[in-house]
């Protein structure tokens, strides 16, 4: 009897692992990668007094619903509400991006340069 009970307790946790996961399930389609990264990130205005030069910093993104957001350290202003399509296999680019102002974002990288209303955002950082 508790043979009969061992093998299909086994049994049991066979099928779990087995059925929760998937070859066809990529990381990628999942979630935009919510994390912080660590890299070079600066930030440029129409003001020189409001100025961050390149230095070593961080960009921390989370979602909220659909959206994301950008937490800088160094006194940077945050970017808020960014949408993302995926472009390529395992990246994504911010929705009304173009070739000289867009957010592109993957597993292990993050690259922003970003101009809204006269400012500039700029990182080339790495997961943290």
């Amino acid at each position: 009897m508790k043979t009969s009970i061992k093998i299909l307790g086994l049994l049991v946790i066979a099928f779990l692992t087995f059925s929760s996961c998937s070859k066809d399930d990529d990381p990628a389609d999942n979630i935009l990668f919510a994390d912080k990264y660590k890299g070079t990130i600066s930030y440029t205005t129409n003001d020189d007094d409001e100025d961050v030069a390149a230095s070593e910093g961080t960009v921390t993104v989370t979602k909220v619903g659909n959206l994301y957001n950008f937490a800088f350290s160094n006194g940077i202003p945050n970017i808020n509400g960014v949408e993302f399509e995926k472009r390529g296999d395992n990246y994504y680019w911010n929705i009304g991006g173009s070739a000289t102002s867009y957010i592109k974002i993957d597993a292990d990288e993050l690259f922003i340069t970003y101009i809204k209303d006269g400012e500039t955002w700029f990182a080339d950082c790495d997961r943290d």
